[in-house]
């Protein structure tokens, strides 16, 4: 990932609409969030519990609080959830590439990214595992993914779970305190 250009930068309390889409261009998840701020690991987004989220054919409101982690480098996006996601899922990284922030008006920055299919997953109940293979199977045929971008979104795939899988920083309980702060926002 990429910092933001400077007149891009979010600042604390602004508005975050992340925005992605598939390699195809046709739109996918739209997710609003606060910004928090950002560490060594990234940028941290607070999405509260209520918000309403959408995609092509589907579309909610949030059902826990959940934090964002946009990372400095890397191909990935990570969203931690708390205890009360309905289907205890605790992290979902999504493999993801070409980022880039946007100020679209004073308080209000977008963040887009290419979701490439691949997710990494940890959940209560079953724990460690990796979604979508069969969506990403299908999608570099039907998408024409290039082929290193195939190997890079699979070698990262695997270095994400071991870490999950090791509670290797940023996977080892670091956002709790992003928690905190989101849940003081007005």
């Amino acid at each position: 990932m990429t910092a933001p250009d400077q007149g891009d930068t979010p600042r604390p309390g602004d508005l975050v609409v992340a925005r992605n889409r598939k390699f195809n261009g046709f739109a996918h998840w739209v997710v609003p969030g606060r910004y928090l701020g950002s560490d060594s690991n990234g940028h941290w987004v607070f999405q509260g519990t209520g918000e309403f989220i959408s995609r092509p054919g589907a579309a909610l409101y949030t059902a826990s609080d959940a934090v964002l982690l946009i990372p400095h480098q890397g191909d990935w996006v990570a969203t931690f959830y708390d205890g009360a996601h309905p289907d205890g899922v605790e992290l979902y990284i999504d493999l993801a590439t070409e980022p880039s922030w946007r100020r679209i008006r004073p308080g209000v920055v977008e963040f887009h990214l290419v979701d490439m299919d691949l997710d990494v997953i940890r959940t209560r109940d079953r724990g460690v595992y990796v979604d979508d293979e069969d969506e990403f199977a299908r999608h570099r045929l039907e998408m024409n993914y290039p082929p290193a971008l195939c190997s890079r979104m699979e070698a990262a795939c695997a270095s994400l779970a071991a870490a999950v899988a090791d509670r290797q920083a940023p996977f080892d309980g670091r956002d709790s305190a992003w928690f905190t702060l989101g849940r003081t926002l007005p």
